[in-house]
């Protein structure tokens, strides 16, 4: 049975406020929670409708009902299994391969999908700036499909920590160079910027390398893309390109 304090707890940590105090985050559905376990993350406590992940200790585990699971959900169509897990310690950011730094990015949708794109493409870094949305959001959570497991995502001052590292940085703007004819490192750091506004003026003037997609249409009235399609592209190409 599902106590008011524990749907109470569970709604509130849909606020970064008490995520943050809790140290807690919401995963749903029997695919996120289910690659969860399977990593470090440590399960808090777990509720579900049915008789399933039956390998959980019943001290973590609750039956709930689909009223209750309408009540603590995130969704507008709640799963079947809702999870509380611990937020991780923050580990130190490491300075090799291909790191992707994320510069406002505001939609939970396209953080997720980043995320999980870095997870298929091996990218095992990202960089935020402070005013990205939260890894924890339940969206974005809900995005990552579980890729959330396989990335390690730092929120820093970018600025800070690209202006003094010496890895090449590779910034995404409409004017810059053809990425599917220009050299690309497989050590480096590919900036992308705000959904609306790209990347801002401060860490524009740190990037060495201004790279594009560039567009094929015949009419060409397209604004932009999608950042998360755009980082789905710069990523094939450079492990398709970099030397």
């Amino acid at each position: 049975m599902v106590s008011k304090n524990q749907i109470k707890l569970v709604t509130s940590i849909q606020q970064k406020k008490y995520r943050v105090l809790n140290q807690l985050f919401i995963a749903e559905g029997v695919k996120v929670i289910q690659e969860l376990l399977q990593s470090n993350f440590v399960l808090e406590h777990l509720w579900v409708t049915e008789n399933i992940f039956l390998e959980i200790e019943t001290t973590k585990r609750t039956i709930a009902t689909e009223s209750d699971f309408k009540k603590m959900s995130a969704l507008s169509t709640p799963n079947n299994s809702i999870a509380l897990f611990k937020i991780p310690k923050i580990t130190e950011t490491i300075q090799e391969g291909l790191i992707v730094a994320l510069d406002n990015i505001r939609d939970p949708g396209n953080m997720g999908t980043i995320v999980r794109l870095c997870d298929w493409f091996g990218i095992t870094q990202i960089w935020c700036s402070k005013d990205t949305v939260d890894l924890y959001n339940p969206k974005v959570v809900q995005a990552t499909m579980g890729s959330i497991s396989r990335v390690n995502v730092s929120y820093i001052d970018l600025y800070e920590t690209i202006s003094t590292s010496k890895l090449p940085v590779y910034g995404t703007f409409m004017d810059g160079k053809n990425v599917y004819t220009e050299k690309l490192s497989h050590n480096g750091i590919l900036v992308l910027g705000n959904e609306a506004n790209g990347i801002s003026k401060d860490l524009e003037k740190i990037i060495q390398n201004r790279i594009a997609i560039p567009r094929f249409g015949t009419i060409q009235q397209t604004e932009s893309l999608n950042v998360a399609t755009a980082t789905a592209i710069f990523l094939s190409e450079f492990k398709r390109n970099s030397k």
